[in-house]
């Protein structure tokens, strides 16, 4: 089953099922997107496009949130957070008249409760607290040990200062393990030196 989604394409900003991501809408196609939301089922699909470009393409995969908290300012702006449902994928885009742009996609169907491999866990940790004291990071790693393994990973995929690329990549992994492994990855490639002193970056 397919359904029309109404997209807010932002690049370098990736949602995920279960987790919030704050949206500050200032321009008027999207404060008419997140009225039209506000108005009908509160639903918004967020999607990165490709390039930083008007009309660029879009990446296949997004996640559909729901509008939880709202400030409506009195200038039309809105202060949003989006509650992330379900991961989607464009079957194709829809030729439409509203200012802000809309697709056809299908849902998809994510396992419940996946977890990580007691190894995959510690492996995680363990490059995610060296790559936390690289980039001066304070992380209270107590709390962190605390967290089930699909709100950690999902949830450093999520705010982590990787490229747009690599927070795709990240977004269209089909598993949790997969996405560990590709987070493990790219701290990893953060940590490289190039010749020997300057740190490489994926932004």
């Amino acid at each position: 089953m397919t359904r029309r989604l109404s997209i807010f394409p932002l690049p370098g900003a990736i949602l995920f099922p279960g987790l919030q991501l704050p949206l500050h809408i200032f321009e008027p196609r999207y404060r008419e997107l997140v009225g039209s939301a506000l108005a009908k089922d509160r639903l918004i699909g967020m999607v990165q496009p490709q390039r930083n470009a008007e009309g660029s393409p879009l990446y296949a995969v997004g996640c559909l949130g729901r509008i939880g908290d709202v400030e409506a300012l009195e200038d039309g702006r809105y202060n949003i957070v989006l509650e992330g449902e379900a991961r989607f994928r464009i079957v194709r885009e829809l030729e439409v008249t509203t200012a802000f742009r809309q697709v056809e996609a299908e849902m998809i169907d994510d396992p419940e409760d996946e977890v990580l491999a007691s190894v995959e866990r510690a492996g995680f940790e363990f490059e995610a607290k060296r790559f936390a004291a690289m980039q001066g990071y304070s992380v209270d790693w107590d709390s962190v040990e605390r967290l089930d393994d699909e709100t950690l990973i999902n949830g450093v995929a999520q705010i982590a200062p990787f490229d747009s690329a690599a927070k795709q990549a990240l977004l269209e992994a089909e598993t949790l393990s997969d996405r560990c492994e590709l987070m493990v990855q790219l701290m990893q490639f953060f940590a490289l030196r190039d010749d020997g002193d300057e740190i490489v970056t994926l932004q």
